[in-house]
């Protein structure tokens, strides 16, 4: 495995319903992408980039942008959790690299609607998806995707809902996901997640048509390396960006209501 570089990802949020009501918004924004297991090998020879830079990004360590392992999974550190879902879920063949693609902490503050984990096998190709979904209600919940042996950028990946997200939807129907990943930094990155609240009629289709589509919402943008100068653009750029994702959140979810759609109450 060839080491990798951590990048930042400038770009947008978008979210639109479709039912009960039409209603969408689209925002600027910015995530990170981080190489675990090449940040593991850089840590094992004591280089400093292994942590971030300083206090403009850091991994486990108070910085301008930071990402902790309390804020995911279980709290361990995050590439030992990582492995440890792979292994729960029978994934044996990733041992490639595993990328987290989440929102950062700002000046210490947080809210990650999702994150994602691509984890490769040795020669680059995707083994598996953890996707790890967080609620407004400190509530958190994990996906794992396993895509055929043929799978190829921007195929779609499926899971049955299983979790309280929005007030506005019932815990049933599906997802469909679709990634499309640069290979290099300087590339476009997607990663689209669409549900429907319907059940799957068929077995053998995964994807969701667009009559029995409920909500899209994706994270789209172009990334560059992860340096202390892009970190200190972006918190320039964004110097309140996890304060504004949790009140625009709440913003739209006002909306909604306003507009008539039946709040579904957590079981």
């Amino acid at each position: 495995m060839n080491e990798s570089i951590a990048r930042i990802v400038w770009g947008r949020v978008g979210h639109t319903r479709f039912r009960p009501i039409v209603h969408r918004f689209k925002t600027r924004a910015f995530y990170l992408q981080l190489p675990l297991r090449s940040m593991e090998q850089q840590a094992q020879r004591g280089e400093l980039t292994a942590k971030g830079a300083g206090r403009l990004w850091a991994v486990d360590k108070s910085a301008l942008l930071s990402v902790w392992s309390k804020d995911h999974g279980d709290g361990r550190p995050l590439l030992k959790w990582a492995e440890n879902q792979l292994q729960v879920a029978g994934i044996h063949d990733s041992d490639g690299e595993i990328w987290l693609t989440t929102f950062p902490r700002v000046l210490g503050y947080a809210f990650k609607p999702v994150s994602f984990w691509f984890c490769e096998r040795g020669n680059g190709s995707l083994a598996a998806v953890i996707v790890e979904v967080n609620n407004t209600f400190q509530g958190r919940h994990v996906y794992v995707l396993k895509p055929d042996q043929g799978y190829a950028n921007g195929q779609t990946l499926h899971a049955v809902k299983a979790f309280y997200v929005s007030p506005f939807f019932e815990i049933k129907g599906r997802y469909a996901f679709r990634f499309f990943r640069s290979l290099n930094p300087g590339g476009q990155d997607l990663a689209r997640i669409d549900y429907s609240s319907e059940p799957q009629a068929d077995s053998r289709s995964v994807a969701i048509s667009s009559s029995e589509l409920d909500l899209t919402t994706y994270l789209s943008g172009r990334s560059r390396p992860l340096n202390g100068f892009t970190a200190l653009l972006a918190w320039l750029s964004f110097p309140a960006f996890s304060l504004k994702v949790i009140v625009q959140i709440h913003w739209h979810a006002l909306q909604l209501w306003l507009k008539g759609c039946r709040l579904v109450p957590r079981t």
